[in-house]
């Protein structure tokens, strides 16, 4: 998770793990064998999307899902005698106003069977039923709204636990685990924190003292602040992303609001090594996330040296999981799919184990096993604190 910190802005990451920018990438530095890219059994051009952030403010987390992917391809290529695949960008830098342009270009490519994504839950309301409308299967590895599962999408899948698991989590953890009974919640009216921050709200009960609604974007957080220090809370909950959560986190604690007095627990979306850049490290020293997604150093196999080795850096926030639902579409190519429909017939029986978990969905996309843990910043490091115990 280092990296992404030395790749300071988003277009510099970018830039330097996008090996082929705009077009399609992934594909092996090794010698197809002979067969491998061609055939009546094996069509020319076959293509699997990543569909997420991957410039502006949220980049770091579609990048880690990006590379996650990409290896899944790479990986995929290498293998003697197998149909080769390009891997298509679509960098919606995670806005929804970005992504009816997106999932349109997606769809009128033919040669693109499947999309890993959309990342983020506010651009998968808006480029899924376009998806569901071309019949393109979208296996979403990060994005938790739980209603983005009830629109009537057959093509929609994701391979982690929505947020009606990782809401009541959080709340329990705060509570329970902490200790924390005067909670103070906040929101950044995205799709994602919006929804996120109304569960842990219903779940803490009697234990919310107080909310308030931010803005992505925001860099003021004066007010908010004021209000925390007037409740009287002894907990935080952030619901959004890790830009404005760090620099939330630094104005509390500029504000003499320590750790001590008031923990600061905030979710996936701020799981990443921007909040710690945001916030400063001594600030962000203490802060609690909770994420339905497993620790990175615990993905089966050898996926973490194979990252490693592949891009310098250890997997961070959704690299496996992003892998998981690459290997799934690649599978399906593997077992001679060469249209949508045959892809989404695949994915709704397929039943294989992944490096993160069993992969497996319900009728509604959803998957089958379902964890959320609990994360911590320790030394200026994210760090495996907890599983969180689940009904």
């Amino acid at each position: 998770m280092r990296s992404i910190v030395k790749l300071a802005t988003p277009v510099a990451a970018a830039a330097l793990l996008l090996t082929a920018c705009g077009g399609t990438t992934g594909g092996s530095t090794e010698e197809p064998s002979a067969g491998a890219s061609g055939g009546s059994s094996c069509p020319e051009g076959l293509s699997i999307g990543f569909f997420g952030a991957l410039t502006g403010a949220n980049a770091n987390l579609g990048v880690n899902i990006r590379n996650g992917v990409d290896l899944a391809v790479t990986q995929h290529n290498a293998q003697d005698g197998a149909c080769q695949v390009t891997l298509e960008d679509y960098d919606s830098q995670g806005l929804p106003d970005q992504a009816t342009g997106l999932a349109t270009q997606a769809v009128r490519d033919e040669n693109v069977l499947g999309i890993v994504g959309p990342a983020f839950s506010g651009e998968s309301r808006v480029a899924d039923p376009i998806f569901a409308e071309a019949s393109l299967v979208g296996i979403t590895p990060s994005a938790t709204n739980p209603s983005l599962s009830e629109q009537g999408w057959e093509t929609f899948f994701r391979v982690l636990g929505n947020d009606a698991t990782q809401g009541p989590a959080a709340a329990s953890y705060i509570t329970d685990t902490l200790g924390k009974q005067k909670v103070y919640v906040i929101d950044d009216a995205s799709e994602y924190g919006k929804g996120l921050a109304d569960l842990v709200r219903a779940d803490l009960g009697a234990a919310k003292v107080k909310d308030s609604t931010v803005q992505t974007g925001q860099t003021d957080f004066s007010a908010v602040v004021a209000d925390v220090r007037a409740s009287g809370a002894d907990a935080v909950f952030y619901g959004g992303y890790y830009s404005e959560a760090g620099l939330l986190l630094k104005q509390l604690r500029e504000a003499g609001l320590s750790s001590e007095q008031v923990a600061f627990v905030t979710d996936d979306g701020a799981k990443d090594e921007g909040l710690i850049t945001a916030a400063g490290a001594e600030a962000a020293e203490g802060t609690l996330i909770t994420c339905p997604c497993l620790p990175p150093d615990q993905a089966e196999g050898t996926f973490v040296q194979d990252y490693t080795d592949a891009y310098g850096t250890a997997p961070a926030t959704y690299s496996a999981e992003g892998y998981d639902a690459a290997k799934i579409l690649l599978a399906g190519i593997a077992d001679g799919v060469t249209t949508r429909e045959d892809m989404l017939e695949f994915v709704r029986g397929y039943d294989e184990p992944g490096v993160t978990k069993q992969l497996k969905f319900d009728d509604k996309g959803e998957p089958s096993e379902i964890s959320v843990w609990a994360y911590k910043v320790e030394g200026g490091q994210i760090v495996a604190d907890q599983e969180i115990q689940t009904s």
